[in-house]
């Protein structure tokens, strides 16, 4: 059977790995979804690696990163860390990511957060399904979070 991961953290301030975890159990029928919860998003990298070694083909990481200027450079590690899987392994990894200073407002971030799973976790099952699929949509300003912006 098919897996994969849906990584989350426990700093997050939404449960988007629920959403993430959702979507992809309705798109993709035929696979084993499985869910990772780790403290924080310097965790992600490892934890994929893990779900690579266990079979997984794919995952979705989902992190939250603070204000501060620390939380942004533990934000640069762990996605160098997730590049430098995805290029050893070959591993396909979305990275869904919300930054506390994207919004001023609670639950401006909540949605965003929740879009944002939502919406890429469907990409994910679109890429595992038909990785053409996403081409349609190439140079079309598609946004995850916020409204699309559209094409110049």
């Amino acid at each position: 059977m098919k897996c994969v991961a849906v990584i989350d953290t426990m700093f997050s301030r939404v449960d988007m790995g629920r959403i993430a975890k959702d979507v992809l159990e309705r798109e993709l029928p035929g696979y084993k979804i499985k869910r990772i919860t780790v403290p924080g998003i310097k965790d992600l990298p490892g934890a994929a690696r893990r779900a690579w070694d266990s079979g997984c083909t794919a995952a979705i990481t989902l992190g939250w990163v603070g204000k501060r200027e620390a939380d942004r450079i533990s934000y640069l590690a762990m996605s160098t860390g997730l590049i430098v899987l995805q290029v050893i392994t070959g591993m396909t990894v979305i990275d869904v990511t919300v930054h506390e200073d994207e919004a001023e407002r609670a639950d401006d971030l909540k949605r965003i957060a929740l879009e944002r799973a939502r919406d890429h976790a469907h990409n994910l099952a679109m890429m595992l399904r038909n990785p053409e699929a996403l081409t349609k949509r190439a140079g079309q300003g598609v946004r995850q979070g916020y409204p699309d912006v559209g094409p110049i």
